[in-house]
């Protein structure tokens, strides 16, 4: 995968009009929105870029996070020390060009976005995904993470764990 595709941050040469991932809300998102909330501190931005075309063929952003502690699975949760909330990196837009569907690239970018926040100089416990559909959060579930007590579509994977899957 990395020798076809480059996994960096979100830059101005990184053409975004033609995108699209199939979903309006995360092509709107990620041709409209995702530079002001990379300017303003509310998000960092990733992108995956086909190397021998500059094309951009997927994306991710990580924003800081936490999560009630009474809203992570029991069998989570007992496990944790008994702060109110629970600190975490939030992985809140992820999004595959279609062109490149069936390349695995959703899970490469999903790895990438772990060896980030699990390499980062910050306390982070787990990483959260919101799941923008039922299929996003199937992928999620299949790559371990749980969801939330009271909101399913927020799923919730320790850092620890996330990391185990991600190494080769």
């Amino acid at each position: 995968m990395s020798v076809r595709f480059a996994i960096e941050p979100l830059a101005k040469a990184h053409k975004r009009a033609d995108f699209t991932c199939g979903n309006d809300r995360i092509d709107s998102y990620f041709r409209e929105t995702v530079s002001q909330d990379v300017k303003r501190k509310y998000a960092t931005c990733f992108v995956a870029r086909e190397i021998a075309t500059d094309r951009v063929a997927g994306f991710y952003t990580l924003s800081s996070s936490n999560v009630p502690l009474n809203e992570v699975p029991e069998p989570l949760a007992k496990k944790l020390p008994r702060y109110p909330t629970v600190p975490a990196v939030l992985i809140g837009w992820l999004g595959r060009h279609s062109d490149y569907a069936g390349q695995g690239l959703g899970e490469a970018l999903l790895f990438d976005a772990i060896k980030t926040v699990a390499t980062a100089p910050i306390g982070a416990h787990a990483i959260f995904a919101d799941a923008i559909d039922d299929s996003a959060a199937a992928f999620y579930t299949a790559f371990g993470f749980t969801p939330l007590v009271k909101r399913p579509r927020t799923l919730y994977l320790p850092v620890t764990t996330a990391l185990s899957l991600a190494s080769p």
